[in-house]
């Protein structure tokens, strides 16, 4: 019996054998692509990965950062809107700001206040009391004069009622109230003078100094309300109310790094596409007004002619654009901007990947 069972089981296993053989030797018809391959239209053209950008002048989208950091208040644009210079796109917290630059004005103030009572020097009260002070003076001497002259005559008639002491003492009288004439005099004259003007150029210096502070504060209070830098279509904003936003920009929860606070493109309907030439290719690039281009857009298949804009003059290592795991990242790249108006039946926005095509004018790569 137990033959028989081992015998059963080893036909089935044979049998199954067989017949997996026969299934896995079937030719299986192969899947269709998801989309159609794109082909290189130039019998000898460049292949470059490619990014589509803002048709700005330096070729890139515009990436704005705060000067300053704080939590974010208001956000009153919103993706997609189309914004003019120097609308605001976001502002944050300034309360603490604020305060400083209330506090810096108020003391340029008073430096100001201080330079104008300077520069406004002599008062007529001053004035008055000077005066009256010389009066007094003036009278004070006449009155000591008189009783000297009075001692003086009585003492040269009748030595013998006023003694020499009394007209000595009467004298010397006299010449204390004559040196207070004159300290009143010279004082009078100090008053007459004003500020010293070395006091008025010091108050100068100082008002000066508190107003380039208060200046600088206001500025700083300025940067609280982050502004468009040019006019454009904003792409992304990267902070809500209540986010906080650094000079670093903002922290994206999902990629768990800091990146910029909001994006900015350009406001025509023209794109650019930045594609990056290996260096080893560098050398079959046409001559720059024989440069032709077409890009096809992942997913699409459309062709859409390239006008050619500008070689940065510059290489650089690669970056990583299409994502592969083989990717070389060793090598050498040479930056080649185009542009193109953006199609009306495809969808195609910044910071897509697309494949670039490079060739001569005449259907050969490379130069001249």
């Amino acid at each position: 019996m137990t033959r028989r069972l081992v015998f059963i089981l080893a036909a089935c296993g044979l049998l199954l054998a067989v017949v997996s053989a026969i299934l896995l030797n079937i030719p299986k018809r192969p899947q269709p692509p998801a989309f159609t391959p794109a082909s290189n239209p130039f019998a000898q053209g460049i292949y470059a990965n490619g990014i589509v950008e803002s048709d700005q002048d330096s070729g890139s989208n515009v990436n704005i950062y705060p000067e300053v950091a704080g939590p974010v208040t208001s956000v009153p644009v919103k993706e997609g809107d189309s914004v003019r210079a120097g609308t605001p796109l976001f502002t944050i917290d300034d309360s603490i700001q604020r305060a400083q630059a209330g506090q810096l004005e108020a003391q340029a103030r008073a430096a100001q206040a201080m330079l104008d009572e300077l520069k406004a020097q002599p008062r007529r009260e001053n004035l008055a009391v000077a005066e009256a002070q010389v009066t007094q003076a003036q009278a004070g001497l006449k009155l000591a004069q008189d009783q000297y002259d009075k001692q003086r005559r009585l003492h040269d008639a009748h030595p013998e009622l006023v003694s020499q002491e009394v007209v000595d003492t009467a004298r010397n009288t006299a010449a204390v109230a004559a040196a207070g004439l004159e300290v009143a005099l010279r004082q009078q004259q100090l008053t007459r003078a004003g500020a010293w003007s070395y006091d008025i150029e010091s108050q100068q210096r100082q008002y000066e100094a508190a107003t380039r502070a208060a200046e600088g504060a206001a500025a700083l209070l300025a940067k609280y309300v982050v502004r468009a830098p040019v006019d454009g279509v904003v792409l992304a904003l990267n902070v809500s109310a209540g986010n906080y936003a650094s000079p670093q920009g903002a922290y994206a929860t999902y990629t768990q790094s800091f990146g910029p606070a909001a994006v900015l493109g350009s406001p025509a309907g023209t794109l650019a596409v930045r594609c990056y030439v290996d260096e080893v290719l560098v050398q079959r690039l046409p001559a720059a007004e024989r440069i032709v281009a077409e890009m096809t857009v992942r997913g699409g298949g459309k062709r859409i002619p390239l006008e050619f804009v500008r070689v940065q003059p510059y290489v650089t290592p690669k970056i990583d654009l299409s994502n592969q795991r083989l990717e070389r990242v060793d090598v050498r790249v040479l930056a080649v901007l185009f542009r193109f108006r953006r199609p009306a039946d495809v969808n195609i926005y910044p910071g897509q990947l697309v494949d670039v095509y490079i060739g001569q004018r005449d259907g050969a790569s490379g130069a001249k």
